[in-house]
């Protein structure tokens, strides 16, 4: 198992309504530490560390920032990847970890957090990926006990909560898909519904990793969540049961997006691409459970 990277240098403790979800997240994905900073610590801008708000804004630091995913595909798959494939890689390996910040709080305590880019940044370079964020204000549920704390506001029920959470991911995510995009060729629908994969699969796995029961308790907070008809979103978590050789029951989804890795190898698709059958699923599925 990988060792989590320390906080960035010089950054003081911070505590806030969502510490405990991410000290709760490091646990069970020990590859993911998020940081909280002070409001008066620059967010972390060198030695491997890059801004969101760089990454939405900053075309030498998009460059820069794709450029590792360059080197893996040639280092891993001995060909170099399409231009697009390795802007999508580049999103998906933000995306993925940066859709927990908010998923995360709202899964394990029913608490929204709210990070415009300017208040996030992200390094992947040495192995485990980590975030800094500098924590502001948060939804949360009326008798909530975090409802007393400096930057709290609450929203009357749970639909709300989840209309917080959308608004707070999209609030995030749209700019840095505005810079994505061009260099992906995908606009619109397609940008949103890898967002919607990210969400979905994100606490998907970790909530795994916390045990069956919170597994399928994740599930249907996902349905609620995105039921097909909430934009910008596109897609809902579409999960779905197939039945194995031996009878049993395996759950998969049909993902809204393909990350394009069939461009470097047709024959590695994932379990839930919207391009593997189901009888290459079962297969899939089939051998992830005996192992």
């Amino acid at each position: 198992m990988l060792t989590p990277l320390p906080a960035p240098r010089s950054a003081p403790a911070v505590r806030s309504a969502v510490t405990d979800a991410y000290a709760r997240l490091t646990e069970a994905l020990p590859v993911l530490t998020v940081t909280e900073l002070s409001e008066d610590t620059p967010l972390p801008a060198t030695d491997g560390w890059v801004t969101a708000a760089a990454l939405a804004e900053n075309a030498a630091a998009l460059d820069a920032f794709l450029a590792w995913d360059d080197e893996q595909v040639l280092r891993d798959n001995a060909k170099k990847g399409r231009p697009d494939v390795i802007a999508g890689f580049g999103l998906h390996r933000y995306a993925w970890p940066a859709c927990l910040l908010f998923t995360a709080p709202w899964f394990l305590h029913r608490r929204v957090p709210r990070y415009p880019v300017s208040h996030v940044s992200y390094d992947r370079t040495r192995g485990p990926m980590s975030l800094a964020v500098r924590p502001g204000s948060f939804a949360c549920l009326p008798g909530d006990p975090a409802a007393a704390l400096p930057g709290a506001y609450t929203v009357p029920d749970e639909e709300a909560l989840r209309a917080e959470l959308r608004d707070a991911v999209a609030e995030h995510m749209e700019p840095l898909l505005a810079s994505f995009g061009p260099r992906m060729r995908r606009r619109g629908r397609a940008l949103w519904g890898m967002v919607t994969d990210e969400i979905v699969e994100g606490i998907w796995y970790v909530a795994g990793l916390l045990g069956e029961h919170e597994k399928r308790r994740a599930e249907h907070a996902l349905e609620l969540l995105l039921p097909g008809t909430t934009k910008p979103y596109a897609g809902s978590p579409a999960f779905r049961v197939l039945t194995g050789p031996d009878g049993g029951s395996l759950l998969t989804r049909d993902r809204v997006s393909c990350c394009m890795y069939y461009t470097l190898d047709p024959e590695d698709t994932c379990a839930t691409c919207p391009r593997t059958c189901d009888s290459a699923r079962i297969a899939k599925l089939t051998a992830v459970a005996a192992s």
